[in-house]
């Protein structure tokens, strides 16, 4: 079995005190298989439920667990930067609080790393949502590849390995759920090597989906195309500035 020197796991977490103690526990199980250093770290985005509660109880039984609290809701986005502002060691692996994943299956995350790995992204073997959200998922899935020119197979997965040392070379500015937009697309455009691997998708258990509504998607599709502005802006200035910088080449 494969090891890496050391691993923050870590779970944003809204409202998930049904799923959340599984999670962790199955985290705590699994990291010493992978590395001899761990920590456990949960993002507690302003919980209205019982999360509180059940992370209090964690952190007070496992001395690996450590709590992060918003008093009030920051958003998926706002979450996930304080998860990784506050991982301490050398490897990140995140995903979700709401249990559609299997933190378990983070030994195939760490058995796909290579020398020159970076970034190890979990793509869905199946999706499994109700009809019109694996529907809605998929036109979305196409759209974003088409707007941002992404690579992978599923920029969706919140099921991802990241080298600490890649967040000292991009800067996360999103609040909302495109953050994972913004994220995979600075990390493409550094240059950062991908690995991909299939991971099991499940249906929710508890809670229902902050994203699946009408006025959530009309927000995101505003913060979607403000996202796309915004790297094609960056992009026409580099333009500029390369085109700048051969004409005084030339000059000289």
């Amino acid at each position: 079995m494969k090891k890496l020197p050391s691993i923050s796991a870590f779970f944003p977490a809204f409202n998930d005190g049904g799923t959340i103690p599984s999670m962790v526990i199955s985290a705590l199980r699994t990291l010493p298989r992978v590395t001899d250093d761990y920590e456990v770290v949960v993002v507690n985005d302003g919980s209205s439920d019982h999360t509180a509660e059940m992370l209090e109880e964690l952190a007070r039984v496992y001395p690996q667990v450590r709590i992060v609290t918003h008093p009030q809701n920051r958003g998926y986005g706002g979450a996930l930067r304080s998860g990784f502002g506050s991982a301490e060691k050398a490897w990140i692996f995140y995903t979700d609080g709401d249990g559609q994943y299997d933190p378990r299956e983070l030994v195939r995350l760490v058995d796909a790393v290579r020398e020159d790995t970076d970034i190890v992204n979990g793509y869905k073997i199946e999706r499994h949502d109700p009809l019109h959200r694996v529907i809605i998922g998929r036109m979305y899935h196409h759209i974003v590849r088409l707007m941002f020119g992404f690579h992978l197979r599923d920029v969706d997965c919140d099921f991802r390995l990241i080298k600490r040392q890649v967040f000292d070379a991009i800067e996360l500015q999103s609040t909302s759920g495109t953050i994972c937009l913004e994220m995979v697309k600075k990390m493409q455009d550094a240059g950062f090597q991908f690995a991909e691997v299939p991971v099991h998708h499940f249906h929710r258990a508890h809670g229902k989906s902050q994203f699946f509504n009408f006025p959530r998607l009309v927000r995101t599709a505003i913060q979607l195309f403000l996202l796309w502005k915004e790297f094609r802006m960056n992009k026409e200035s580099q333009r500029s500035s390369n085109a700048k910088t051969s004409r005084s080449v030339l000059r000289d």
